[in-house]
């Protein structure tokens, strides 16, 4: 099952699953885009059974989980991939925006969870992948409330696997944290800004992003970490939190928008569906690239503690040595100085 799966990656990631010749659920709100992707799908070679519900509706989901699993005998994959986001200040953001955004973007995913975990857990089999983004760790301006959902997604999937481990269950869980990706919803999320929205490059294209989202479902990783943009965002918010605030104080208002005036009184999908089939894309083709790099954090962060021990361990030797030499010159001093006391006049 992938959620969120008429646009963009969850769009990539279904049609993915199809190529290798699986069946694949999907779920989104628009009927258009469903309609697309079922095409897609079945074009791929594989069969789709599609439901129009709002992850924020739990029983809808449901109901969603158990037609799938009788159809197709089971749930071996479910993709948690549905969000919305508005741009906005804070200060200009409504409580009610806050709650539909929180809603769908992390309630979605504990629904679909709570879904999955139905149907896999009684089987002891199957693996759950929450699409995540690097700003679960480093938080930027003018999207507080996807930013805070993303975060409220990691602090879930931790408290979940725990749980699982103790139970013994062999139901897995992979949280993946993307960079930006090239996907239609710069075009069609709320947005109070004076200015046409844009991913803060590098851009991505959605299927560098599915093939990785493909694995993570056979490999099952804790994390898996897309693109070096991620990679530096989450480690440099480790290291240096308080200079990344600053710096995004300065520039990050002007990275998320491009020079051309925004659109007034365009539609958005917060509450309902922009009703079209975009494909997967968005308008960013020409910026974005076709393929991106993975990491599993535990590696990068083997790597990082490997290269601090290096820099101790240099700093270590110089400062030894440097003790050795002062040691020989005041041992040298010395000697000179005992030659001449001894001296006679």
């Amino acid at each position: 099952m992938v959620a969120g799966a008429s646009a963009g990656v969850g769009r990539a990631v279904a049609h993915e699953f199809a190529r290798h010749g699986w069946n694949v659920g999907l779920i989104a709100r628009g009927e258009a885009g469903l309609k697309g992707t079922i095409r897609d799908v079945e074009q791929a070679g594989g069969r789709a059974l599609a439901f129009a519900a709002d992850v924020a509706d739990a029983d809808a989901v449901a109901q969603a989980a158990d037609e799938l699993a009788e159809r197709f005998g089971g749930i071996d994959v479910w993709v948690n991939n549905a969000m919305v986001t508005i741009y906005a200040p804070v200060q200009e953001t409504s409580p009610e925006e806050f709650r539909r955004a929180t809603e769908v973007t992390y309630l979605g995913q504990v629904h679909g969870t709570l879904a999955a975990l139905k149907h896999m857990v009684p089987r002891d089999r199957g693996t759950i992948v929450h699409i995540g983004s690097a700003l679960a760790y480093r938080s930027i301006p003018l999207q507080a409330t996807y930013c805070a959902a993303k975060a409220a997604v990691r602090g879930f999937v931790d408290s979940l696997r725990s749980e699982l481990l103790h139970d013994g269950s062999r139901v897995r869980l992979t949280m993946i944290q993307l960079p930006a990706v090239n996907t239609p919803q710069f075009d069609w999320a709320r947005s109070r800004l004076p200015r046409k929205l844009e991913p803060v490059p590098p851009i991505y294209q959605p299927e560098a992003i599915a093939r990785h989202v493909f694995r993570a479902a056979h490999d099952a990783p804790r994390e898996l970490w897309i693109g070096a943009s991620a990679w530096k965002a989450i480690v440099g918010n480790m290291l240096i939190p308080g200079w990344i605030d600053g710096y995004l104080a300065r520039h990050g208002y002007r990275g998320e928008m491009t020079s051309v005036q925004a659109q007034k009184n365009r539609p958005d999908n917060l509450y309902e569906p922009v009703d079209t089939d975009p494909g997967a894309h968005g308008r960013f083709d020409a910026r974005a690239t076709a393929h991106v790099a993975a990491a599993d954090p535990r590696w990068l962060k083997l790597g990082i503690a490997a290269a601090l021990g290096v820099v101790a361990g240099t700093m270590l030797f110089a400062t030894e040595a440097q003790g050795r030499s002062e040691g020989r010159s005041e041992g040298a001093a010395e000697r000179r100085l005992g030659r001449r006391v001894r001296s006679p006049r």
